[in-house]
This record gives C-alpha cells, structure tokens and sequence, in this order.
C-alpha cells in the first residue's frame, strides 16, 4: 500500500517563516516535520511514498534528494501551477496509486504516534470507502459517529450548529478528526468535477450514502504542527529516537 503526505499548503498560519521555506521543512525539535512523518511511515513499512508539493516545491525536491530518499521510493505530485486543496490533490494524485486497492493519506503537520498498521487493518476488514482517524480533544469542528464509529454528520460547538447527514441523528457522539486516512480506491469513482475542493465538507456529504467509517486513534498522542505555538509545544513535549522504529515518543 502507497502512502500520500500532503505536504503542499502554504503555511499561511507560520508567517513569516514561510515567506523563505515550505511549512513542511519548519523544524520540529530540530527536524523537518516533513522528514518525521517519512521515518514514521517508513518504521511502519511503508516504502512507496507520494508527496504532493505547491509552496517552495523545489525545496522540498532537494531536500528529499539530500537524504537520497530516506531509502524510500519517493514520488512527487506537483500542484507548482495551482494549488488544488485536500480533495484536489488526491484526485490529481490519483495515476501514481494505479494498482493500489487501498492508499493511506496523512497531513505533513500533524505528528501522531498512532498504530497505521491498525489504521490500515480496521479499513481492511469493514471494506468500507474510507476510514478516517479520529480523537477525542477540543475542536472547532467535530465529527458526529453513531455507535459502530460511521461518520453521521458534523457539528461547531461555538456557533452551536449540528448537521446530521443521516435521518436518526440521535445517540450520536463527537469526536475530532485527527489528519490521517485510509481511502478505498473506488472513492475514485465518486470524486466530483471540480478540480478544486476540500477533501472534509466533500466526505461529510459523501457519509450520507456511503459507508464511511472512524477509527479511535486512542491512546496514541497528537500535534498539529500548523502554528508557532503547537509547534513550540510539540518540540517541548517529543523526543525522536533514531534506535527505535517507532521513532516520534513523547518525553
């Protein structure tokens, strides 16, 4: 299974650091968040990996090669031209997963220790569309799952707005979802036209009849690395020990 970082956003949230380098080459404890989420997929075998680029993307070519691939097979999707947002990306993405049945998506900036193989493992025996990561923490926008963990709409708490995408929204619980993946390759065929769109309000619309599922990434830990002061915490708090597959621990 090929594994897709999307790692092209401009990083709006870290100027100005991201007005000389992509956000995906910002340190974290003194290492790319680029290269942590490369040897964390790579210490869960993962060794066919796909990097979408936009933002400084030569820099992110250059540093790749620099590491002679992490002793990866490494390949780019190139949106220089026109950035495409989550869903976009995936679908331009989509001929370098032909032959693949199932393809796991993660965030470059979000830093988890979860188990993808687990990940991977539940997707695989629900035979669902997609599968996506989730975590019980305070959000802005959380997920609404019924009792077997099938994604059932979305809620705001502070605009105290709650879309249901299925007739019974009741006994329904909230948890948030936490940037990683796993996707069916027949959600090709749903994919719409346009070739820009978010990946999140397009799912939550596909759930209403699809068969979409969560997994509770628990009691892995989580960072967002998508602003100075999570990025300052997660450098506080994790500690990257090159002896162990896991790599990414906490201190």
């Amino acid at each position: 299974m090929k594994a897709f970082i999307l790692a092209a956003g401009t990083g709006t949230r870290l100027r100005p650091v991201t007005d000389k380098i992509p956000k995906a080459l910002i340190p974290v404890g003194g290492i790319p968040m680029l290269e942590i989420v490369i040897r964390r997929l790579a210490g869960a075998g993962f060794t066919n990996l796909v990097i979408n680029i936009h933002h400084f993307s030569e820099q992110v070519r250059e540093y790749v090669a620099s590491k002679n691939n992490f002793g990866l097979d490494i390949t780019f999707s190139d949106e220089s031209d026109r950035l495409l947002d989550t869903g976009g990306a995936i679908r331009k993405a989509q001929p370098l997963f032909q032959g693949e049945e199932n393809i796991l998506v993660h965030n470059v900036d979000i830093l988890t220790n979860l188990n993808y193989q687990s990940l991977v493992a539940a997707h695989l025996h629900s035979g669902a569309l997609a599968t996506l990561a989730v975590k019980e923490r305070s959000t802005t926008r959380n997920l609404l799952i019924d009792r077997q963990g099938r994604l059932c709409g979305w809620e705001y708490p502070d605009r105290h707005l709650r879309i249901c995408t299925h007739e019974n929204g009741k006994g329904l619980s909230a948890t948030a979802f936490s940037g990683v993946y796993v996707l069916s390759a027949k959600i090709f065929e749903k994919f719409p036209e346009e070739e820009v769109f978010g990946f999140m309000p397009w799912i939550l619309n596909l759930a209403s009849s699809e068969e979409i599922l969560t997994w509770d990434q628990s009691p892995a830990f989580w960072y967002e690395a998508g602003r100075p002061e999570s990025i300052e915490k997660a450098s506080r708090d994790l500690v990257f020990d090159n002896s162990r597959p896991e790599f990414l621990l906490l201190k």
